[in-house]
């Protein structure tokens, strides 16, 4: 990975994108990531290498000529692949914007524990989405490749106690993350925080596929099935009594 403190390595940038935060946003998602989910709809932005070294003063510049199309609610928003592996440098990226009085956000996985990090959950994000994998230790290892649980709930307990507003995402993979255990834990866990504004249940599906397998890697979960509607609903009830606002996307 190829970046400075003022370069960003960008995989691809999205403009007027309307599913990654509120509003009209624009959406950078950057290049590399710790974990290999498997799951990932973009599989090509796993690899630390080959995204687009691009200065983080264009990207301000590009922000700050969509700030009408922003309105009230719109910004910007940083994925990935992983965005807190290159941390250090959202921070300047984020000072930039908030002096442009642009909205931020950030859709992380949640388990980078850097100084860095941190100071981009606890007080330079105007919004963080975080996405639970997975509620246990062993089904993290499972669907990711690495066991970081811990790392991101400690994450998530920093952004409340940091009383800033955050959303839960959550993929429904069945057989992994959709037994009433796992949803019984999402509630126990979260419903009591008082800065989560939205919980978002993700559907499972394979629209990422062919891209594993374009790249060489196998796709392990071709004999999982995508959600019934039934399920969806069935989920979506079981948990909204519990959360300000539960989503089915």
């Amino acid at each position: 990975m190829t970046q400075t403190e003022n370069t960003l390595s960008v995989h691809s940038i999205e403009s007027f994108g309307t599913h990654d935060g509120p509003g009209i946003r624009l959406v950078v998602f950057l290049q590399g990531c710790n974990l290999k989910c498997l799951y990932c709809q973009n599989p090509d932005t796993i690899n630390l290498k080959g995204g687009n070294t691009t200065e983080i003063e264009a990207l301000v510049k590009r922000a700050c000529n969509m700030k009408n199309y922003f309105g009230d609610d719109g910004g910007v928003t940083v994925s990935g692949g992983e965005p807190m592996l290159q941390s250090k440098a959202l921070i300047p990226f984020f000072e930039a914007l908030k002096a442009e009085n642009i909205h931020t956000n950030i859709d992380t996985n949640g388990v980078v524990r850097t100084p860095e990090a941190q100071k981009l959950i606890s007080e330079l994000s105007d919004l963080v989405m975080f996405d639970v994998k997975a509620t246990t230790d062993e089904g993290f290892q499972s669907l990711t490749g690495v066991s970081r649980l811990q790392a991101m709930l400690s994450n998530i307990r920093l952004r409340e106690e940091s009383q800033r507003p955050f959303w839960l995402r959550y993929v429904l993979v069945p057989g992994f993350t959709d037994d009433e255990n796992s949803l019984d834990w999402l509630i126990e866990q979260f419903s009591e925080m008082n800065y989560l504004e939205r919980f978002e249940i993700l559907p499972y599906h394979k629209l990422g596929e062919y891209k594993w397998e374009a790249l060489g890697m196998q796709y392990q979960l071709k004999d999982v099935a995508e959600n019934t509607a039934e399920q969806l609903e069935r989920i979506e009830k079981k948990l909204k009594p519990h959360f300000k606002k539960v989503i089915v996307k």
